[in-house]
């Protein structure tokens, strides 16, 4: 995701990134991303944790639980952000470090809401700017597959033994695969309960396919705006609008996506040089997010068992 100062927007997200329009500095500052980050790490720890029915008031020796999970989720998220501040750096574009958000570690919470950097500098053409945003993405992605195919190794099989209600998550068509290549066909009554590592990776995937919706300053928007330039925000317009019909079919939290974006802005910020066109090699990585995006797309990411 990104944010512009001079067009009034300023989002983030689970992995994203944004741009300040400001005079170039090349030294990025060190202290605020460092202490974010270590006061990140701690309440992930914490969130991981507890979703190992850890009582670390009674015994504090049991945070160590909850590091598998950390450490898998904040690689993926870190890897995200690494992507987008390493090709803004090979393009010139003056960058932040990234800057990781700590959240409430309690359940359902995770300890985070993301990370972003800032981009102090324009973005001058449609291949930079396809680089930019998808590097991000990309590489997040290749991450999280491997830690779900290792998480899922970890993972078991048991009998479905649901007192009450509780929360299920959605299979994306890559965590479906890679299920089916871990731990094979599901018997009917079973269910695959996530070790936290995979459970992370569930996560990662989850966060690549929202940053990806092709819609406003999302990373998936920016991809739409190379593709199709000032039509760029009447194709926003339509995808705010399919998110509520799928708010209406299968999850509601469509519908805090539609909103959120939504005031964030569906325009997005115009690069220096729009004459320029992209060449063959960012097309190909156009098509390249638009299938990750297929892969990990889940219309119902939550549902109550």
């Amino acid at each position: 995701m990104t944010t512009e100062d001079r067009y009034g927007y300023d989002n983030n997200d689970m992995g994203g990134f944004v741009f300040r329009l400001k005079p170039r500095t090349d030294r990025p500052r060190l202290l605020l991303p460092a202490v974010l980050f270590i006061i990140t790490v701690v309440t992930t720890i914490i969130a991981g944790a507890m979703y190992q029915g850890a009582d670390i008031l009674k015994n504090p020796l049991e945070l160590t639980k909850g590091v598998p999970f950390s450490a898998s989720l904040l690689l993926i998220l870190g890897t995200h952000e690494l992507g987008h501040y390493i090709a803004s750096r090979r393009h010139g574009v003056a960058t932040t470090l990234p800057i990781f958000i700590p959240g409430p570690p309690f359940p359902p919470m995770i300890g985070t809401f993301g990370a972003v950097i800032r981009i102090k500098s324009p973005i001058t053409t449609k291949n930079a700017l396809v680089d930019i945003g998808s590097a991000g993405p990309l590489s997040g992605f290749a991450v999280a597959l491997g830690v779900t195919f290792w998480g899922l190794k970890l993972s078991a099989v048991l009998p479905k033994n649901v007192s009450g209600e509780a929360i299920g998550l959605g299979s994306s068509i890559i965590f479906h695969l890679l299920s089916y290549l871990t731990v094979g066909a599901v018997p009917e009554g079973f269910d695959v309960f996530l070790h936290p590592v995979a459970f992370a990776g569930w996560i990662g995937m989850f966060v690549t396919a929202m940053n990806l919706l092709p819609i406003g300053q999302l990373d998936g928007g920016h991809m739409v705006y190379a593709l199709i330039g000032p039509r760029h925000r009447l194709f926003s317009i339509l995808m705010v609008a399919l998110l509520v019909v799928l708010g209406l079919l299968t999850w509601p939290g469509w519908f805090i996506w539609a909103a959120l974006i939504s005031i964030i802005g569906l325009r997005h910020p115009p690069i220096e040089d729009q004459h320029r066109p992209m060449d063959g090699k960012r097309k190909l990585i156009c098509l390249a997010t638009i299938l990750v995006f297929i892969l990990t797309f889940m219309p119902t990411p939550f549902y109550i068992i």
